[in-house]
């Protein structure tokens, strides 16, 4: 009987722990939320356009990023006169990059469209999280440049994972890492977020975006939120 009530005394502890430490994942979620302008305000996003500068070389290429939540994406740059884009949508995904001596446009690989589709939650994958069928685990901090920072792995519905650094005193997330398959490969994907400003519809978003798969950071330059999108803008052009 008295290993039978230690039994059950540990067995509750555990699920106590287990309850806490979810709870404890919830509220950093709860908190990093609010930061970020509240749930309702980040539900009120439909689509969103953002026109940003990547400096290279001297060179300052515009950037223009078009979404419309859970529908598509597209990123449009130029280079010296020339266009190129990446788009996806719910069931397709298209590369054009004429830099690199492309004549038209090309799909994209089902590793990345799967990864792709998953960007198309343009309100965040912290928004009605467990709605969606993504899970989530609070890991050990992990120092950034000097911050220690909170960790929680994303298990989104499609398998892909994410882990997201959170600024203890902010709430603002300042680091991002997925793993993504490249070339066949699978590789790591560290994105730095920076520079926080607050928009006239209460999100706020990062300004300054630092991609390990780019050789500088994207600024923001303006960010336009639900305003009018045509559809056609991620119709795939035929050259």
């Amino acid at each position: 009987m008295k290993l039978t009530k230690q039994l059950s005394l540990a067995i509750a502890g555990l699920l106590m722990s287990a309850m806490s430490f979810a709870q404890t994942a919830d509220e950093v979620i709860a908190k990093h939320i609010e930061a970020i302008g509240g749930k309702e305000n980040w539900k009120k996003v439909n689509n969103i356009r953002q026109e940003a500068t990547l400096s290279v070389q001297g060179m300052d290429i515009p950037v223009v990023i078009t979404a419309i939540n859970n529908k598509a994406t597209k990123q449009e740059y130029t280079v010296m006169g020339m266009t190129g884009y990446s788009i996806v949508t719910t069931d397709s995904g298209w590369n054009f990059n004429p830099m690199q001596g492309q004549t038209k446009p090309e799909p994209i690989t089902q590793d990345e469209l799967k990864y792709g589709k998953d960007q198309l939650d343009i309100q965040g994958d912290f928004i009605d999280y467990k709605t969606k069928g993504h899970t989530v685990q609070l890991m050990d901090k992990e120092d950034v440049e000097g911050v220690e920072c909170i960790k929680i792995k994303l298990t989104r519905k499609s398998g892909n994972e994410s882990v997201f650094f959170i600024d203890p005193k902010t709430y603002y997330i300042i680091r991002t890492s997925s793993k993504i398959s490249a070339n066949g490969q699978e590789v790591e994907s560290v994105v730095n977020l920076s520079n926080y400003q607050k928009l006239p519809e209460g999100i706020v978003i990062a300004h300054t975006i630092e991609n390990s798969a780019i050789p500088a950071p994207i600024t923001l330059t303006k960010v336009i939120i639900n305003g009018k999108v045509d559809e056609s803008t991620f119709k795939v052009v035929r050259q």
